[in-house]
């Protein structure tokens, strides 16, 4: 499409879907909206600049990244606000999932900027649909932490969540969060999404358990979606299984109160029994 004849863009910040793996998943809109802003910030400027060129679109290029979202979204804030149309891109998907581009979105809301978002391939619902788990209250919780105390944490804030759980993973870390997963959140029913959209596209389906052994020598190659079943009604929790748990996480270094606040994420049992029981654990 030549330039001179689309018609200039609002000025504002256009928050642009880019391919999460191959090219034809872009939007003609987005095309559009690329040849028609002033500049675009970005994720990775090298990264970025091969897009452009394999669209042929030549644009002055400007980081926006985690490190410098900030001080970026004052930039663009201050050229959006004197009448340019500006576009951020991260390096593939949707700006802002588990990607730089919430900050920015939350400037412009605190500066009343205006701004809008360009949809587009989505690598969390692509897995989700191709896993073939339920999408009726699925949750997504990106990458989980990595330190140990906020991981398990997360991980226990999703344990009694009933609608499917949604997480990307770094290859190298899969099978040891499908390990994690399975000891706090019980042998689930997974999937493993890998490589959405290109070539070696796979999802590999089996419980956490299974899929953690699969990949404990080997890890998966490319990105990584891990789908997970929700949480299932089952009995309530006895106190022997409270005091079974207990015990393995106090044996594990883990101090009674983190301990008692993860056993009353996992089974639903009252924080004060649960430490109550932690100390009288402690103590013998």
């Amino acid at each position: 499409m030549e330039e001179s004849r689309q018609a200039p863009l609002m000025p504002m910040l256009y928050l642009c879907t880019t391919p999460i793996g191959n090219m034809e998943d872009i939007t003609l809109r987005v095309i559009r909206t690329l040849e028609g802003v002033s500049c675009i910030f970005c994720e990775d400027t090298r990264h970025t600049l091969a897009l452009l060129n394999k669209l042929n679109i030549k644009k002055p290029l400007y980081a926006c990244h985690e490190h410098n979202e900030n001080e970026a979204s004052e930039e663009v804030i201050r050229r959006v606000q004197a009448g340019e149309a500006v576009a951020f891109v991260s390096d593939a998907g949707m700006p802002g999932i588990s990607d730089p581009g919430e900050r920015l979105a939350a400037a412009c809301i605190r500066t009343d900027t205006p701004f809008t978002v360009l949809p587009g391939a989505s690598a969390s619902l692509t897995a989700l649909v191709l896993s073939g788990f339920p999408s009726k209250g699925a949750c997504f919780f990106g990458f989980l932490p990595r330190d140990t105390k906020p991981r398990r944490e997360a991980i226990a804030s999703a344990a009694g969540h009933k609608g499917t759980l949604i997480f990307y993973e770094s290859p190298l870390r899969v099978a040891a969060t499908c390990k994690d997963l399975s000891e706090m959140l019980g042998d689930r029913p997974a999937a493993l999404v890998r490589e959405l959209t290109k070539i070696y596209e796979e999802c590999v389906r089996g419980t956490l358990s299974s899929l953690a052994e699969r990949y404990r020598d080997v890890p998966p190659k490319g990105e990584c979606v891990l789908i997970v079943n929700g949480a299932e009604d089952a009995p309530a929790a006895t106190e022997d299984d409270i005091k079974n748990r207990l015990v393995q996480l106090l044996a594990k270094g883990i101090r009674a109160k983190d301990a008692a606040k993860e056993v009353s994420a996992v089974l639903g049992v009252s924080r004060n029994e649960a430490y109550k029981l932690a100390v009288e654990l402690q103590n013998q």
